[in-house]
C-alpha cells in the first residue's frame, strides 16, 4: 500500500496488521484511533510523518494532558479527513494554516475539557473559512487569542461553534456569525469579547444554546430580536455590562430551561411575559 509495510512515527513503530504499544491504526478501514487505554499516555510529539497517511478519513487521538505537543503542518496533507478529534491532548503551539486544506472535514476538535486545558496559542487561522463542510468546530478551553476571523462566515453547514474559555477578544463578527443559519449552539463563554449583541442574532432561529457569559465585557442592550429564537433551551449572558431593560420578547422563548442574566447592569422590572416560560428550571437575574 502507499503506507509501506511499516510506518515510523517518532518513537513508535506501526505495523499495518498488528497493534503496537497503546496505539492502534486500522488502515484497512481508513481510520486511526489512538487510545491511552493503559494510562501510560503518548510521549509525543506528534511527528510530521502523520502527513503520509493521505487516505485517512477519521483521526482521533485521546491522551492525558501535556502529552501531544504541536500540530505539525503536515496534517494539511490529509485531504481525505472527515473527522479530527484531538481533544484533551495537551496540544501546544498554534493551529497551522494548513488546516484549511482539509475541505472534507465535518468535525474538528482541538479542545480541552473542564479543568484540563489544551495549550494552543495564537490566532484562529483565516483558512478555517475553507472548511465549508464543517458541522462542528470545537476549539474551547485553550489560550487562543485575537479576533474571530470573518472567514468563519463561510462555514454555512456549521451547527456547533464552541470557542469557550479562550483569550479571544474584539467585537464578535456578527455578520459572519449570523450568516451561519444552521447553527444550533454558540459557546463563547469565558472569553474577552467586547461590543454589543447584534439584532441579527434573531436570524439564527435554529439555536438551542447561546452562551455569551463569563469574562466577556459585552455592552448595550439585549435586542428584542432575541425573541425569535424559539428553540432556545439555554441563554447565558452572565458577567457582562449589558444595560437597559429585559425585553419582553424573551417571553417567546417557551423552550428555555436555563436563563442566566446575572451580574449585568439591567434596569426596570421583570417582564410579565416571563409567565410563559413554563419550562424554566434555572432563572438567575441578580
Amino acid at each position: 500500500t502507499q503506507y509501506a509495510d511499516v510506518i515510523n512515527m517518532g518513537d513508535q513503530v506501526w505495523n499495518e496488521n498488528q497493534r503496537l504499544s497503546e496505539w492502534e491504526c486500522d488502515i484497512n478501514h481508513g481510520n486511526c484511533f489512538f487510545q491511552d487505554e493503559d494510562g501510560d499516555g503518548y510521549v509525543g510529539p506528534l511527528p510530521p510523518e502523520i502527513g503520509n497517511l493521505t487516505d485517512l478519513e477519521h483521526l482521533e487521538i485521546h491522551s492525558r494532558p501535556n502529552k501531544l505537543g504541536e500540530i505539525p503542518p503536515e496534517i494539511g496533507n490529509l485531504i481525505n479527513l472527515q473527522v479530527i478529534n484531538m481533544s484533551v491532548c495537551g496540544l501546544e503551539g498554534s493551529i497551522p494554516s494548513e488546516i484549511g486544506n482539509l475541505v472534507n472535514l465535518t468535525y474538528l476538535s482541538f479542545s480541552g475539557a473542564n479543568n484540563h486545558f489544551s495549550f494552543l496559542t495564537g490566532e484562529i487561522p483565516s483558512t478555517i473559512g475553507n472548511l465549508v463542510n464543517l458541522e462542528t468546530l470545537s476549539l474551547g478551553v485553550n489560550y487562543l487569542s485575537g479576533e474571530i476571523p470573518v472567514e468563519i462566515g463561510n462555514l454555512t453547514n456549521l451547527r456547533y461553534l464552541w470557542l469557550e474559555y479562550n483569550e479571544l477578544s474584539g467585537d464578535i463578527p456578527w455578520p459572519s456569525i449570523t450568516a451561519l443559519e444552521n447553527l444550533e449552539q454558540i459557546d463563547f463563554y469565558g472569553c474577552d469579547f467586547t461590543g454589543g449583541i447584534s439584532p441579527e442574532i434573531g436570524d439564527l432561529t435554529n439555536l438551542t444554546h447561546l452562551r455569551l457569559g463569563g469574562s466577556n465585557t459585552l455592552t448595550g442592550e439585549i435586542p428584542p430580536e432575541i425573541g425569535n429564537l424559539t428553540d432556545l433551551i439555554e441563554l447565558n449572558i452572565i458577567y457582562n455590562g449589558i444595560t437597559g431593560e429585559i425585553p419582553p420578547e424573551i417571553g417567546n422563548l417557551t423552550n428555555l430551561d436555563e436563563l442566566n442574566l446575572d451580574n449585568n447592569d439591567l434596569t426596570g422590572v421583570i417582564p410579565s411575559s416571563f409567565v410563559n416560560l413554563t419550562n424554566l428550571e434555572e432563572l438567575i437575574l441578580m
